[in-house]
């Protein structure tokens, strides 16, 4: 089968390599010459994707994987068609549909009889059926759900372990109408391979939802139950910090009863876009007074951190303090709504001189992102770990010469592990 998948990212890039892994001939296209280069040459433009560079290096050897900017003439060459081109939102929720309709268009000029579109990037309800039909429509001069087949299929993986969670996870699609949907599944079924799990309550597999509706909901919903989950937490660990309680200890008990879950706290703890899909919720439902509330608790979290950190040192005016970890979580080498920017902005506003340190990043890349670089066995006066890293767990006291105060955001570390500094175990989200 020949497969276009557009945008190489952290997500699009291991998924044509799953499907070109099956022996498909997959096209991946990205507007990135560089990422094109890179690829081509056999080589992951961004590190920390388990057993992607020896997958990939397979794929474009044997020639099943072709990265290429024309993503028009991909598409007039292929069968499917898979999007994942990023979707954000703006300061006020309102979603920026940029670059996805330019992707759109671009595919629509090549589309053909008989195609599958598939969109895995998350989306607000209803924008498969009435905004992409219609550009495509409009470009093609087909008609959606007659002359080609469109579908919404979320990702439901976590960067770093996109292979595992692929073979995981039951695959969702839904499509335009019954056709669409019964196509979506079969494409699926030919290019994923699925872990046997006795836990679900039918065989993990692809799953018809029943329209493309029903698959872009479930997709928000799951988002948005974890952001509100979290901010629940979040909550209790507010509680617990300013009563002495250790929040920990407590949610653990809490996890022990059946049927009932409450997220560790813990700075950007899910996917980097969990912050973005509740907001997505908000703009097709307004109303949601929980989301919302969540979404404003967990969003005040890095500032409520300087706030204890300031409570336990005292002032941070011209006091050097480290943020451990730009990344927005462990492992991952990627900053888009990390916590470190809030963390740092709360942190300049008391008077502190920020630095911050992440083992995935060099210098030149810290500096770019406007952080001032900090290196393990500099002296500071006090530290937020921001980021889980394996790095983070085994330092000590001399490897923060000075420190008297830490926040530990992500209970990394352990009683007396860093003997010279105060240590505040506390969760921020």
């Amino acid at each position: 089968m020949e497969i276009t998948v557009v945008a190489m990212g952290k997500i699009g890039l291991p998924l044509a390599v799953q499907f070109a892994t099956r022996g498909h001939h997959v096209f991946g296209t990205d507007v990135n010459k560089q990422t094109i280069d890179l690829i081509n040459s056999g080589i992951e433009p961004f590190p920390g994707e388990a057993d992607l560079q020896n997958r990939l290096q397979a794929v474009v050897k044997s020639g099943c994987l072709v990265a290429t900017n024309d993503t028009t003439g991909s598409v007039e060459k292929s069968e499917a068609v898979i999007i994942v081109v990023p979707l954000f939102v703006d300061a006020d929720g309102v979603p920026d549909f940029g670059w996805i309709d330019a992707a759109t268009v671009s595919i629509g000029k090549g589309l053909k009889k008989g195609t599958l579109v598939s969109y895995e990037t998350t989306l607000p309800v209803g924008t498969t059926r009435n905004r992409f039909a219609k550009m495509l429509e409009a470009e093609s001069g087909l008609v959606s759900g007659v002359d080609f087949y469109l579908a919404f299929s979320p990702e439901r993986v976590f960067t770093g372990r996109v292979f595992e969670d692929l073979r995981r996870y039951p695959k969702l699609v839904g499509g335009i109408n019954d056709e669409s949907g019964a196509v979506a599944k079969t494409f699926y079924e030919q290019v994923l391979d699925f872990d046997e799990r006795s836990d679900l309550s039918k065989p993990n597999g692809v799953w018809d939802l029943g329209s493309a509706e029903a698959s872009e909901l479930a997709k928000l919903a799951e988002t948005t139950y974890r952001d509100v989950n979290i901010g629940l937490a979040n909550q209790f660990a507010r509680f617990a910090a300013d009563n002495g309680i250790d929040v920990y200890s407590v949610i653990e008990a809490c996890n022990s009863q059946p049927f009932s879950h409450i997220h560790q706290p813990g700075i950007a703890v899910g996917g980097h876009c969990i912050p973005i899909y509740p907001q997505m919720y908000l703009w097709n439902d307004p109303s949601a007074t929980v989301v919302r509330a969540a979404r404003e608790a967990n969003s005040q979290m890095p500032s409520y951190a300087v706030d204890i950190l300031e409570k336990h040192h005292g002032s941070l005016k011209g006091q050097r303090v480290v943020i451990l970890g730009a990344a927005y979580r462990g492992g991952v080498k990627e900053t888009a709504f990390s916590g470190v920017f809030a963390t740092a902005q709360a942190l300049g506003a008391k008077g502190a001189d920020v630095l911050v340190n992440d083992p995935m990043y060099t210098d030149d890349e810290l500096m770019a992102h406007g952080f001032i670089p900090f290196h393990i066995g500099d002296s500071a006066d006090a530290a937020i770990i921001q980021a889980n890293h394996v790095e983070y767990t085994t330092i000590s006291s001399e490897d923060l010469p000075g420190v008297r105060t830490v926040v530990d955001g992500r209970k990394i570390l352990t009683p007396g592990q860093l003997a010279k500094s105060e240590v505040i175990f506390l969760g921020i989200s």
